[in-house]
């Protein structure tokens, strides 16, 4: 195009120097004319011979505009003129089609409307920056808006200048290159994606712990290997670059072979090989390397290059020999270990179930678990295990199965929720251990000890009996002498032996029913009637000089648990309690809904929060002293003489209450008598009940003094009394307790005093805090529960006494009654 344009201007230039030699002609003419008249014929000569000339100019002319004309009309690309306000003033036979008018049509449209919005400021800037520059602009590229859409151009554009040097014209000779330019653009993307998929590929192979490795098809010279290689290895790439079979040498002589055969398979024509082997590291340390090649193909169908990855599986190599030595002590196990969906279908089964339950893993995997173990009648049993496990992720306790056999027998059942890699519920492990002898053997040993019990009761049981018989042969005997003809006396005398028959034949029946015993479902008990029938046996066989005293609440909610053994712990408390009555007292049940919350439960470790039901025995006997109470409930410690205990009555209670998920509270002070607290869940207990679900009691705004030398302690009492409208001061014993009240006199509504603590106790503080001021207001609190310390506690006149462990309820009533009465 840059010729086009040159051969354009030459003929413009020569075209121009043509039109000034006429116009020289011309004046010379007129001066000849005009000077010389005289000389007419040689003017004319003269003139003839101008005319000649300029005709000759002027076909010279034509001609040179003749060939201008077909030199641009036979070009392909566009060629434009355009004056300076953008009006086209000529186009060429291309430049006509590209935009689709006519030539005498195209000429006087604006230039600017062709091109595209996003070029237009630019151009219109390039074009009259032209106007002052004597430089084309050369190979700059814009779009178009032609009949065939958007095309792509490439511009070369010069300016016309006048006779007197000005721009008058700018000329613009376009070539269409938008095909060109999408091959161009084409080209850009794939050697953009080119240089992603290299990135990508350094990227990955630079940071992953796996070997990516490159050979060549020919020689199996490496042509890449990653960084990791060094890391598992231990040894420099180059290596095997500078020698390419040294990998060999790295190898475990054992696994060698191995090695090499898979590579050989891959050159025999395998398209794809894995091997394990073991490599030697050189420091000593031996890796285990899982190596997976393939070959890569080119579209001939040849072997373009082998590839592969060679992954360090040392760990995983480990995990499987745990797994392994995991599996194979599962199966050496004696319990039973066993897995399940949620459908039921048993997923695993170890050794120790197939010796448990008789059944192969071969025979049950697969199966539903309730076909195997829990024939009809048994699978109520597992509702409340399946919802534990599901909520609080574990369940444990006891369970009845069959066999293979259809022997029935009892397990101690541990039941874990299994989860998978997202942490949904997959499973249940289930860990069964067979207890069905030590049930047994439970049941003699609890039976003996009811023995034992009735054995103390036996003079009891004969005084009653002879009390009974006493009437029954006396009137036998009225009523076969002279009272027999009398049938009002003989009808009050057969009554009277119908009544103390009766009296006689309950009495038996309650002895007989509690030494037999029976064990079997837990039942809803009324507490109420059971405190009946087991005081009922004891009116009738404890001394006249014990007497008995009852307080049971009509709104007493229900337990659940075995008759039987709730009987013997009952009748073994009371049974202490008449031994420590030697000459007569009293003896009191009591019976309260109890709701312990999480406040209690940090005081108390064998609590949980929910409602309770408290049984409570108390007497007023000899008591005992604190080495005795902390001994009570060792296996076969006893205090009475021998051959009249075995020393197994309280643990056996112990175990019994704890088989019920409850717990026992024990206070005592010698002189004064024994207080026994029995913690049994109620049936209707809810068992997630926050300190905050509570409708306690607030304060308003109160300073209360804290001290307790238990961290823990005085953590939760400040968090129950802060929650409810309370300011809090804490010290950790009473000398610190006596420096904050000085310095808070006037502040500190009241005091929850401690009375066991280091240093200072809080009996003395508590009585040098009264020397302070006579009138305030002290709770005492203890964890001792002993009479003899709360008699301390009332001796130096505090308002009340909280026994530990202690409610939130308990608490803010206390402080409720003691600020606001």
């Amino acid at each position: 195009m840059m010729q086009v344009n040159q051969e354009l201007q030459q003929a413009l230039e020569e075209l121009q120097v043509v039109k000034e030699k006429l116009h020289q002609a011309y004046e010379e003419l007129e001066q000849r004319v005009t000077e010389r008249t005289a000389e007419l014929v040689m003017s004319n000569v003269l003139l003839q011979q101008e005319i000649i000339e300029r005709e000759s100019a002027e076909a010279a002319l034509r001609q040179s505009e003749n060939l201008y004309r077909q030199l641009v009309e036979s070009q392909t690309d566009i060629i434009i003129r355009i004056d300076l306000q953008g009006q086209i003033t000529f186009a060429n036979v291309a430049a006509c089609q590209t935009f689709g008018w006519k030539q005498d049509e195209f000429r006087c449209q604006s230039y600017f409307q062709f091109l595209h919005p996003d070029d237009l400021t630019q151009v219109m800037e390039s074009i009259t920056a032209l106007g002052y520059s004597s430089h084309p602009l050369t190979n700059y590229e814009r779009c178009a808006l032609t009949v065939n859409g958007i095309r792509w151009f490439q511009w070369n554009a010069i300016a016309i200048h006048n006779d007197k040097g000005e721009v008058v014209e700018i000329q613009q000779v376009g070539r269409d290159i938008t095909e060109q330019q999408a091959a161009l653009h084409d080209r850009q993307l794939a050697e953009a994606a080119l240089r992603q998929s290299e990135e990508k590929f350094r990227t990955f192979s630079e940071n992953t712990h796996a070997t990516i490795w490159i050979r060549s098809a020919d020689s199996f010279y490496p042509l890449y290997i990653s960084p990791a290689y060094e890391k598992i290895w231990g040894r420099s790439s180059q290596d095997l670059f500078e020698q390419s079979t040294s990998w060999v040498d790295t190898v475990h002589p054992d696994d060698r072979d191995r090695a090499t055969q898979s590579i050989e398979q891959l050159f025999s024509g395998s398209q794809s090989i894995s091997a394990e082997y073991r490599i030697l590291r050189p420091d000593g340390a031996i890796r285990w390397i899982w190596n997976r090649g393939f070959a890569v193909y080119n579209d001939q169908g040849q072997v373009n290059y082998y590839g592969g990855i060679a992954e360090d599986i040392t760990e995983r190599k480990l995990a499987e020999q745990k797994i392994s030595e995991q599996a194979a002590l599962l199966d050496i196990a004696t319990d039973a270990i066993l897995v399940r969906d949620f459908q039921s279908q048993i997923l695993f089964w170890n050794k120790g179930a197939e010796r448990m339950y008789g059944w192969l893993s071969t025979e049950v995997i697969g199966k539903d678990l309730h076909d195997i173990l829990y024939p009809a009648g048994t699978q109520q049993q597992l509702k409340e295990p399946l919802k534990c496990v599901i909520e609080s992720g574990s369940w444990q306790g006891e369970l009845h199965k069959v066999t293979k056999s259809s022997q029935k027998i009892i397990v101690e059942s541990r039941w874990t929720l299994m989860r998978d890699s997202a942490g949904d519920p997959k499973s249940i492990l289930t860990v069964d251990t067979d207890i069905t002898q030590k049930k047994q053997l439970e049941e003699q040993f609890f039976r003996t000890q009811r023995l034992e019990s009735l054995g103390t009761l036996a003079g009891g049981i004969a005084h009653d009996l002879n009390n009974i018989l006493t009437p029954i042969l006396a009137s036998a005997q009225l009523l076969q002498g002279k009272f027999f003809q009398d049938e009002e006396r003989s009808g009050q005398l057969l009554t009277l032996v119908e009544s103390n028959a009766k009296r006689g034949a309950a009495l038996v029946k309650q002895v007989l029913s509690f030494a037999r015993g029976y064990k079997g479902e837990p039942t809803i008990i009324q507490v109420q009637y059971l405190i009946s029938e087991i005081i009922q046996i004891a009116k009738q066989t404890f001394p006249k000089s014990i007497e008995f005293s009852t307080i049971i609440p009509e709104e007493i909610c229900a337990i659940a648990g075995d008759t039987t053994q709730l009987h013997q712990v009952l009748m073994n408390l009371l049974v202490n309690a008449r031994d420590a009555l030697p000459d007569g007292g009293n003896i009191n049940i009591s019976v309260e809904n109890k709701l312990i919350d999480e406040a209690y439960t940090r005081m108390n470790l064998d609590a949980k929060v929910g409602h309770y039901i408290v049984i409570t025995v108390a007497d007023n006997g000899i008591g005992m002293p604190p080495e005795i109470l902390d001994r009570i409930f060792e296996p076969f410690f006893t205090t009475k003489e021998v051959n009249t205990g075995t020393g197994l009555g309280l643990s056996t209670a112990l175990g019994i209450i704890r088989s019920h998920d409850g717990f026992i509270k024990v206070s005592s002070n010698v002189g004064r008598g024994s207080k026994f607290d029995l913690f049994l869940p109620a049936v209707e207990a809810t068992h997630s009940f926050k300190i905050e679900d509570l409708d306690l009691l607030p304060g308003e705004g109160e300073l209360i003094l804290v001290v307790d030398d238990e961290a823990q302690i005085r953590e939760i009492a400040t968090i129950i009394l802060e929650n409810h409208n309370y300011q809090i001061l804490t010290a950790s014993n009473g000398i610190e307790a006596i420096a904050l009240y000085a310095q808070h006199k006037h502040q500190i509504n009241a005091v929850l005093m401690d009375l066991m603590m280091p240093e200072m106790d809080g009996i003395t503080a508590i009585r040098t805090l009264r020397k302070m001021n006579k009138q305030l207001q002290i709770i005492a609190c203890s964890g001792l529960n002993s009479m003899e310390v709360f008699a301390q506690a009332a001796d130096v006149n505090v308002q009340a006494v909280l026994s530990k462990p202690y409610t939130a309820r308990e608490l803010l009533n206390s402080l409720h009654h003691l600020l606001r009465g």
